[in-house]
């Protein structure tokens, strides 16, 4: 797991020097060593390293064939043994180091582009083949790792952290587009960013260029789902444990040690009951808030966490949040963001790896089952509205106005609303923030429609029932904008890296085929994926329903954050791109209990955070300030 920059194209005086600073500020990705090195006049590199596997060799940047061949790495490539084999025995390769960064660059020299059909893992590169002048970037299937890139005359730089850019990523070049999409998505989607200079290479896609020239990304993976009648059901369910033990058996490959992120859900502790059966001694990481009121109808998420520990026999340790602590980090939080993500999961995700760090290297995390085996309860929609879709449009049409005529909170107004809805209006991913009247009501010019976003996507997907539909939206939206994002910054934040054993190949190869019957039943989710597991996880967690990590922001915004929050918006410098007094009415009305508006105002608030910190970033300082009270 590193960071890395890089410049192709025509050197200029400063461009060492611009890239040398720009590296320092993702050095939280590599604090274990640097790397420099240019390749005749075409190519610079920067390099920072997080040693996970072969520590005492495969430095980066790295080159073979006398310099012909050099890359710059991020991620890890779990099957590099089976590849550094095949290699060596058909090939004839000789490696020099023991690592999975020179099975790259060997995979490049024999198999060209097709060595990402092979490669098993989470992964952003760039490579530079000298003596055919030829550029080759690529980035991961699912989008694990980040790979930003900007266009500076005819040169482009790439990086691991969109921070790490060189070019004007500040007030004048925000992407006003991108903004609407973000108080509808909670983030900005792939392949935009927050800046109109600066692009993100979509996951599963890779380009092959030339310096000086057009970079046109290509797909080489597609997560489309392929469901398939299931014969013997018991079957299936063994092909489901025995895929995800694999996976999580070489996600477990390290020279450092590896621990693993534990919640109250069966995902987390799928992952631990697995990853104990390779290491009995393995740790797991709680995070939980000190200072609450314990809620009766909210499962106490580290009380529940700790029985499954003690049940599987592994040391949990708790990581605490505190209030003070949320508050005196939050600038810092949304600094790693790069760009704002209104998740308020993303703030114990933040202190969980603190503590993971503390202690390990590497964790292990439960990211992606749900997008891979319908996890998601939003996902029961296409059964629980089929009495009012499949109505006439006539009918339909009338239900549509009674809901419209309903006051808000009304109970069945929202049922009617969603009911007489087309799945293409109601549905864009797992969040959707301001809707509507809302989106017009918070942005201070016309808004886009995330139609732009989502309709090709449902295109694709015309030839499949509606809750695969669903889940082919989050895959290319709400895990690539959100959970992934997180996932890789949180973690980064604090130097470790963050494996996801749910979105591997092998697990992937048996999920596409599940068909929904088996995904979802009644109000089950993950159907097949629990029964799956029924031997490896204590049964209390099999039949848990699903529960988002209870963060109090909900509290927080209604009290003690209030005042904060509320002197943010009136001082923001954000009031030509938001109506700041519109979301100070929504954050006085959520503290009065006239409405729960703590989505829309948490979005609000991350929002001005980041375009505070513009200023900082132009300079490639980050922020001195504290959120504290």
């Amino acid at each position: 797991m590193c960071g890395f920059v890089v410049k192709i194209g025509k050197d200029a005086p400063s461009d060492r020097v611009r890239l040398e600073q720009n590296l320092e500020l993702i050095h939280h990705r590599g604090p274990t060593e640097s790397g420099l090195s240019e390749t005749e006049d075409s190519v610079l590199w920067g390099f920072k390293r997080l040693s996970i596997i072969d520590l005492d060799s495969s430095h980066q940047p790295m080159s073979r064939k006398d310099g012909k061949y050099n890359i710059t790495f991020n991620g890890e490539i779990y099957n590099y043994l089976e590849l550094r084999q095949e290699l060596m025995e058909r090939h004839g390769v000789e490696f020099e180091t023991k690592g999975d960064t020179e099975v790259i660059l060997a995979g490049y020299e024999v198999w060209g582009p097709d060595v990402l059909q092979r490669l098993r893992g989470m992964f952003a590169f760039v490579i530079y083949d000298r003596d055919a002048n030829l550029c080759f970037v690529a980035r991961d299937q699912f989008g694990i790792k980040p790979l930003y890139y900007q266009q500076e005359g005819e040169s482009i730089w790439f990086s691991s952290e969109k921070k790490a850019l060189p070019g004007r990523a500040d007030r004048s070049t925000v992407d006003v587009e991108n903004v609407g999409h973000y108080v509808t998505f909670q983030y900005p989607p792939e392949p935009g960013t927050m800046h109109s200079t600066i692009k993100r290479l979509e996951a599963g896609h890779y380009a092959l260029f030339r310096p000086g020239t057009t970079m046109r990304p290509q797909r080489f993976f597609r997560p489309m789902f392929h469901p398939k009648p299931v014969g013997n059901v018991e079957l299936l369910y063994d092909e489901i444990a025995e895929a995800l033990r694999e996976s999580v058996r070489i996600h477990m490959r390290s020279d450092v040690p590896v621990g693993a992120l534990l919640s109250s859900g069966i995902d987390s502790t799928a992952i631990v009951a697995l990853s104990r059966e390779i290491n009995p001694h393995i740790l797991t990481f709680t995070a939980f808030f000190e200072g609450l009121d314990s809620d009766p109808n909210q499962p106490d998420e580290l009380a529940v966490a700790q029985q499954s520990a003690t049940e599987l026999g592994v040391k949990n340790i708790p990581a605490p949040v505190s209030f003070h602590n949320v508050m005196a980090e939050l600038p810092r939080i949304v600094w790693h963001l790069d760009d704002p993500v209104a998740d308020p999961a993303i703030v114990p995700l933040y202190f969980v790896t603190k503590t993971a760090a503390e202690n390990v290297t590497v964790a292990l995390g439960g990211e992606g089952a749900d997008e891979l085996f319908g996890g998601y309860t939003i996902y029961h929609e296409p059964h629980s509205l089929k009495s009012i879709s499949r109505l006439p449009r006539g009918a339909k049409s009338t239900l549509a106005k009674v809901s419209n005529a309903l006051p808000d909170g009304v109970k069945g107004k929202s049922f009617l609303e969603r009911g007489t809805m087309e799945l293409e209006d109601r549905f864009i991913g797992n969040a959707k923030i301001f809707t509507g009247d809302e989106k017009q009501s918070i942005l201070r010019y016309p808004a886009p429609s995330y139609r732009q976003i989502t309709d090709p996507l449902w295109e694709e997907t015309a030839h499949l029932d509606p809750t695969s539909r669903m889940q082919y939206v989050d895959l290319h939206t709400w895990m690539r904008g959100d959970i992934l994002v997180k996932g890789d910054r949180m973690s980064m934040a604090h130097s470790l890296e963050l494996r996801v054993p749910f979105l591997d190949k092998g697990v992937w190869a048996v999920a596409e085929k599940i068909p929904v019957e088996h995904r979802l039943r009644g109000v089950q989710t993950k159907v097949a994926m629990r029964q799956a597991m029924k031997r490896i996880v204590p049964q209390a967690i099999v039949e848990r329903p699903k529960m988002g990590f209870p963060t109090p922001y909900r509290q927080w915004l209604a009290g003690p954050m209030f005042e904060w929050v509320d002197q943010l918006f009136a001082q923001s410098q954000a009031g030509h791109l938001l109506n700041l007094e519109y979301a100070r009415t929504l954050l006085r009305e959520h503290r009065e209990g006239k409405g729960d508006h703590a989505r829309k105002v948490w979005a609000v608030m991350v929002f001005c955070i980041w375009y505070s910190q513009l200023d900082a970033r132009t300079q490639g300082t980050q922020p001195q300030y504290n959120a504290g009270m």
